[in-house]
């Protein structure tokens, strides 16, 4: 039997067509939660199989709702059924649920397009591990976001539909997302829904790095998944966080942009990775190491900066700036940019009058002795991203009254 949804869902539901995303905050109940922004097309085709992607939320509430997306595939892609559930370790589930889309259970995304879910009553929690399950007929080549940072799960090839599995038919391991793109929970308590937005160092790149010859999948270290939980711990209005972090991607379209993220510098993925979730307002741009890395120069970073913070100032979203972090890689040309783009940032404290907050995390990972390059203990030792040791760091840097 399918789970009814609560009249006030319902009608916040209703709603919530009328709103815009950044409006919803505090209107229809509805916040992102978590988040993983598709990036390109895996190079898999699946074939009459399930998938089981696992979602860390950051806040949870009393319903759930998700998106899928088929933003670069080159036709139209049919799913068969969609369920969520309370994951409780690996594959294995409990509290499964039916997911429609419009009050269908089957639902075609066009090529190039999206779809959000209906809302679906199921109580989370922060830190809940939210299962999403699909299934596809025929053959599929899913959208994805390359690094999950933790196993995700498929059936084989021609297995057929087990999204209510309990959690054996999937034996086969992923470590990239495939199609969920976001997960929304229905909690009005929530004031709203802070976005990390940049490069690998937001993707959350060095996360899974303990040490020499250690590495964690799915602990949830990343510095955005710190700060999640310090703001689940403190006092204060309670936000979700959904990660916006793409890695490889510049703020800028630089000349050497890899051919690999053509397409997705800050203003070409703005609306669909962060003005597209639900209830933000407030986004912490951490963005310009790959820019200089890239050919960029500082007015070309300054330059994006500031077109992509008029747009998010435009729909009422404070921006919180780091500046960009250390790489002993740069040339002298590179540091001489990245220090004019960094004084553009601090100047006054606001970015000149455009930034709510100034997160600076380069002061955080920066080594005293070797100011361009990042501190030893929190180096994964490729000069360029924070291990976990870094990465609290950087979680436990940021003061929550910037933000909340």
């Amino acid at each position: 039997m399918r789970t009814r949804i609560p009249a006030l869902v319902s009608t916040m539901l209703t709603v919530a067509a009328v709103l815009t995303p950044a409006a919803e905050a505090g209107s229809s109940g509805w916040f992102t939660s978590w988040a993983q922004s598709q990036q390109n097309l895996a190079p898999v085709t699946l074939h009459d199989q399930s998938m089981r992607m696992i979602t860390h939320l950051s806040q949870g509430g009393g319903a759930v709702r998700i998106r899928l997306q088929n933003t670069f595939g080159k036709q139209p892609l049919t799913i068969g059924r969609t369920t969520v559930a309370l994951s409780t370790g690996g594959a294995a589930v409990t509290s499964v649920r039916d997911v429609t889309f419009g009050g269908r259970r089957a639902v075609t995304i066009p090529a190039g397009g999206e779809l959000w879910s209906d809302g679906t009553a199921l109580a989370t929690t922060p830190g809940t591990d939210l299962a999403v399950s699909m299934f596809v007929a025929g053959d599929v080549v899913p959208g994805r976001h390359d690094s999950a940072f933790r196993d995700n799960y498929l059936t084989p090839p021609g297995s057929g539909s087990h999204t209510t599995d309990p959690g054996a038919a999937y034996t086969e391991k992923t470590q990239s997302t495939y199609l969920v793109s976001a997960v929304d929970v229905y909690n009005p308590r929530l004031r709203g829904t802070v976005v990390p937005f940049g490069s690998s160092v937001v993707d959350g790149v060095g996360s899974t790095n303990c040490g020499p010859g250690c590495t964690e999948l799915g602990t949830n270290k990343r510095w955005t998944d710190v700060l999640a939980r310090r703001i689940v711990a403190s006092p204060r209005p309670q936000l979700a966080v959904a990660n916006a972090g793409i890695s490889g991607t510049t703020s800028a379209v630089c000349p050497r942009n890899p051919a690999g993220v053509l397409g997705l510098d800050a203003m070409s993925r703005l609306e669909r990775d962060v003005l597209a979730l639900h209830g933000v307002t407030d986004v912490i741009y951490y963005y310009g190491t790959n820019d200089l890395a890239n050919g960029c120069t500082a007015a070309d970073i300054v330059a994006s900066y500031r077109a992509v913070f008029q747009r998010l100032r435009q729909a009422g979203i404070a921006v919180h700036v780091t500046p960009i972090t250390p790489r002993p890689g740069y040339s002298d040309q590179n540091n001489v940019d990245r220090h004019a783009v960094n004084d553009f940032v601090k100047r006054g404290g606001d970015c000149s009058d455009t930034c709510a907050s100034v997160q600076d995390f380069d002061q955080v990972l920066e080594d005293p002795i070797r100011p361009n390059s990042i501190n030893p203990p929190y180096d994964t030792g490729d000069g360029v991203h924070a291990n976990i040791k870094g990465q609290q760091a950087i979680g436990d840097y940021i003061a929550l009254e910037t933000i909340a």
